[in-house]
């Protein structure tokens, strides 16, 4: 097939019909770009750089679909291909600049929106973001002369005059940065920055009425920004209108559900109002967020006595005790708590450690705070709503991309192992066919009901389809009580129970054909999977010792198999997904790279050996083999991509 497909490939090259064909295959890439099928446009643009490598125009749009997806370092890599081929197209530079501004490298950033201006010096775009890189390098008087630029260009936009409010800010001038404020809301009433920020300066100012007012006028222009929610939130805090702080609360979690603030604010606001319950559902969660946070902790403590839950509040506030020695008031809950359970003894110790400190309750008492910076960490102000510490705005790079797929949700684990299986989902997105003469012979032999195929995407069976295996299972039955060592009929019975999931009796049929032939490799493989997936069932409530066995009877298995058949990626590939789940991810990058020594156009053997790399702390190599993945048709790889590169960010 491969060499029949290279021959069409030559052939094509050398003819006027090859620069039409290119040129539509180069259209269908585009039309699925615009459509927002990126992982298919990516295999459209493959095919055009694989006839015809010296054109920019392919590796341009393939790194644009892989910037949709967020495999910035990837796309990276593709729009300098395209800069070699052709330096003087200026969205080359653009775009190469954009994918640097993802990965923190605001320096080479800002030299190709140089080169993007050198062609064409009104490029606004370029001369904004450019403005952005500076303020990220902490560039501010060049930012600042950079706006100066763009006011002489652009006098009347009324975005340069917030950005240069943002700079004033940054040079810790708020006076200055508020007449920038005022003067970018004379050019646009309706810019919602600007109201924003005009907001910050009247609440620093304890001026709520009116900040609440320009917050108004910010969230009717910004409706899905989280944090103009949380601002307004405060600001209404601030007028003890509660409930109208909680409403902003709920409107910020629509938006952004695991938003720190609101749920912890929250929380607090629903324990003031006597809503314990829902309360304790804001702490929960702030908990999972941070399993550290004792003043969160110590607030749900407060709230699981008030529900009768006794156990739970010593809990919390033991932890807590453990942290601050010294919280007096810890100590006076904990003792009222224990006397309610009957443990006297441990009241009477709290109530003594009380006494020891000599604490008098008149002096030295402190008014609360209502309000508490993020960073500050006084057990004390556990009742105080938590502020973000500075006021930052987010900086809004210029461009029109977007993405979707890499938001689909992927779990750091392989993808399926290759099975035996009836039944198979189609992949328009993965091309990939896994090969093993062994299979083949058996489909050319007949002796199955049905093709069998080898994949890593199994159909469920319908309910026609499961009457069918079962029906064929009791057939089986009678034939093999006369011939109990057919191999065939052996290997079709554990076929009808591997698709009814019945993994023990399939399992006992493969043992028992090999007991009687000693090696099959079909028998050692469809065993394997047979535990494998038997395992997988049961992960959540076997014992570590348990499961470790079976994972090591699986290699095991395919490794026989592997002997038999030494040149089939796809036996190394499920050694490799088995020993990820023995976190053996040292051997599992090592099973991985055999199959891409066999096949190094694997899409899941680039994607498990990216995930072994980053269960081993190995990120940078791991998104590497992710983007590989990615451009071979496996988009969940893009979901991790977009999630580890924020880890490998974090680690610098």
């Amino acid at each position: 097939m491969k060499k029949f497909l290279s021959i069409i490939l030559f052939v094509c090259s050398l003819s006027l019909t090859a620069q039409i064909n290119t040129d539509r295959v180069l259209l269908m890439g585009r039309n699925a770009l615009y459509y927002e099928d990126y992982v298919l446009a990516i295999q459209r643009f493959n095919m055009v750089i694989g006839v015809k490598p010296w054109l920019g125009e392919p590796y341009f749009y393939r790194a644009l679909a892989k910037y949709y997806l967020e495999d910035y370092q990837g796309a990276e890599i593709d729009c300098s291909h395209a800069v070699e081929r052709n330096p003087y197209a200026l969205n080359h530079y653009v775009l190469r600049a954009l994918c640097r501004i993802s990965q923190d490298r605001y320096a080479l950033a800002e030299e190709d929106y140089r080169k993007a201006i050198s062609i064409n010096p009104l490029e606004r775009n370029s001369w904004h973001n450019i403005v952005l890189c500076q303020i990220e390098l902490k560039q501010y008087e060049k930012a600042d002369s950079s706006l100066d630029v763009m006011l002489r260009h652009w006098p009347h936009d009324a975005e340069q005059y917030t950005m240069k409010a943002q700079v004033s800010l940054l040079r810790t001038d708020t006076v200055q940065a508020e007449k920038w404020v005022d003067r970018a809301l004379g050019q646009n009433e309706y810019d919602g920055r600007a109201w924003s920020m005009k907001a910050m300066f009247q609440g620093l100012r304890e001026e709520y009425k009116e900040a609440e007012s320009s917050l108004d006028k910010a969230i009717m222009q910004m409706p899905r920004m989280a944090n103009l929610y949380v601002n307004r939130a405060l600001t209404r805090y601030h007028q003890d209108n509660l409930r109208g702080a909680m409403s902003d609360y709920d409107a910020c979690l629509d938006i952004e559900p695991r938003n720190y603030l609101a749920h912890y604010n929250r929380g607090l606001l629903r324990a003031s109002v006597g809503e314990d319950n829902l309360a304790i559902e804001d702490f929960n969660f702030v908990l999972e967020l941070e399993p550290d946070n004792t003043i969160a902790l110590y607030n749900r403590a407060l709230l699981l006595d008030n529900i009768g839950d006794y156990n739970g509040a010593i809990r919390d506030i033991s932890a807590v005790i453990k942290d601050y020695p010294e919280f007096w008031e810890g100590y006076r809950r904990r003792a009222s708590i224990r006397r309610k359970v009957g443990d006297t003894y441990g009241a009477e110790r709290d109530e003594f450690k009380l006494l020891q400190a000599r604490l008098d309750a008149a002096a030295g008492k402190k008014q609360p705070v209502r309000t508490r910076k993020k960073s500050e960490k006084r057990i004390e102000d556990y009742a105080a709503l938590v502020e973000e510490d500075t006021h930052e705005e987010e900086n809004e790079y210029v461009s029109e991309y977007r993405g979707k797929v890499q938001n689909r949700q992927a779990e750091l684990r392989p993808q399926p192992v290759y099975s035996l299986a009836y039944y198979k989902k189609e992949s328009e997105t993965n091309p990939y066919v896994a090969y093993c003469s062994e299979l083949e012979k058996l489909n050319a032999a007949r002796v199955l009901p049905q093709q069998l195929y080898l994949t890593d995407r199994e159909a469920p069976l319908t309910e026609k389809q499961t009457e069918m295996r079962q029906a064929s299972v009791l057939d089986l039955t009678q034939k093999i009580e006369e011939k109990p060592d057919d191999r065939d009929l052996l290997l079709q019975r554990a076929l009808d129970y591997y698709h009814l999931r019945d993994f023990e009796n399939a399992v006992y049929d493969m043992t028992a054909l090999l007991q009687s032939r000693g090696t099959d490799v079909l028998a050692l493989v469809l065993r394997a999977q047979c535990r494998f997936a038997q395992l997988e069932v049961s992960r959540t409530t076997a014992s570590a010792s348990d499961l470790r066995l079976g994972y090591l009877m699986v290699v095991q298995d395919y490794n026989k198999a592997s002997d038999l058949m030494p040149d089939v990626p796809f036996l190394h590939y499920n050694v490799g997904c088995v020993e990820v789940q023995l976190a053996d991810y040292v051997a599992a990058q090592k099973s991985f790279s055999r199959a891409l020594a066999l096949d190094p156009h694997f899409p899941s053997a680039y994607y498990g050996r990216g995930v072994a790399y980053i269960l081993g702390g190995q990120i940078e190599e791991g998104l590497s083999d992710l983007s590989q993945a990615g451009e071979l048709g496996l988009y969940t790889a893009y979901n991790l991509i977009k999630k580890y590169s924020k880890e490998k960010d974090k680690a610098k």
